[in-house]
């Protein structure tokens, strides 16, 4: 900008220096003294401080700062957001994990894991979504001892969250479903094709999947996984996924957490109170018929959940407890963001 300046005004300092007998070095100081000044008083000028996300370029969590940004909600709460978008989950981590950006998302049981190998993250929650059980529309499955001896498919592996919860469930009723049932590992849409087909009798998978088959027709849910969390005496409005980021990061930048937080809280009441506000974010939802639309849309209100407080932190850490985490590794209260009341 200053060498375009300097560059229109060649011309006209000759000029005047050659009429008045002013100095140049005057005119320049003059001249470049008021150009600073007014890029001083420009908005562009007050920069704010940004906060930089990695998130699945069609996942969940873009739906919600999509939003966020298209309603200027970050810039209402003093800060810029700016997301990267990432084609895989392996990208995202990665990302987060190399401090290429500020955050993530990320589920309960990665962030326990990390903080068990010796790096915490400040988990910030972003949904109470866990999933479903999903079978066929005609099948006799309806609770968790039906599934024993059944074809059952799981999406994420062995390390799944809800495949821990049901096995927690099943022994509890004092059935080992990891030996009596036939156990199929795969990506989620290569199960739900099976489920179509008929080559699973059960499938346990994540919301979003589930609410494209029970809108797709031909299945149903059975159960969803939050009335496991309510068999395990733990309230079902815990926030199994969340942002995620390094802890020393995340002290050193405690005000900015606490803007997300509340351009977050604003932006997913507007979201359930406001259907409208869903046409703008529907391109990324890549859903192929209004029913499909409809389903997912409720599914991401149903998982909103309420701020946290001592009660259901302490609700996280006993989940924890439940799928694996030794007490001595166990993830403390102040890694659960908390949001100023």
């Amino acid at each position: 900008m200053m060498r375009l300046l300097q560059f229109l005004a060649l011309p006209v300092l000759r000029a005047l220096t050659a009429a008045r007998g002013v100095t140049p070095t005057l005119l320049l100081l003059a001249l470049f003294g008021s150009a600073t000044a007014l890029a001083a008083e420009s908005p562009e000028a007050d920069s704010l401080p940004v906060l930089t996300l990695s998130v699945l370029q069609f996942g969940t969590a873009h739906w919600e700062l999509e939003h966020l940004q298209h309603r200027q909600l970050d810039r209402a709460q003093g800060f810029e957001l700016k997301v990267r978008l990432v084609a895989d989950l392996s990208a995202s981590r990665l990302a987060v994990v190399s401090g290429s950006v500020d955050g993530a998302v990320g589920d309960l049981l990665w962030t326990q894991s990390r903080y068990a190998a010796g790096t915490p993250y400040l988990y910030l929650p972003f949904s109470a979504q866990i999933g479903e059980i999903v079978v066929a529309s005609d099948s006799t499955i309806e609770q968790v001892a039906d599934l024993a001896g059944k074809r059952i498919g799981v999406a994420g592996g062995p390390e799944s969250l809800g495949w821990l919860l049901l096995q927690q469930v099943a022994s509890q009723q004092g059935i080992d479903l990891a030996r009596t049932a036939d156990v199929q590992f795969a990506a989620p849409p290569l199960l739900s094709q099976a489920l179509r087909r008929g080559q699973v009798d059960a499938l346990v998978t994540y919301w979003h999947f589930a609410a494209r088959l029970r809108a797709e027709g031909g299945s149903r849910s059975a159960f969803a996984l939050a009335d496991l969390l309510q068999a395990l005496g733990l309230n079902p409005d815990l926030p199994v996924l969340g942002y995620v980021f390094p802890q020393a990061w995340a002290a050193q930048h405690r005000a900015l957490l606490g803007q997300f937080e509340r351009a977050l809280r604003q932006g997913k009441t507007e979201l359930a109170d406001t259907p409208a506000y869903w046409d703008s974010i529907r391109p990324l939802m890549r859903a192929e018929d209004d029913a499909v639309f409809t389903a997912l849309r409720n599914g991401f209100v149903e998982g909103i959940s309420e701020p946290l407080d001592a009660e259901r932190i302490a609700d996280l850490r006993r989940l924890l407890s439940l799928t694996g985490a030794k007490p001595a590794q166990l993830m403390p209260e102040a890694l659960f963001f908390r949001a100023e009341q």
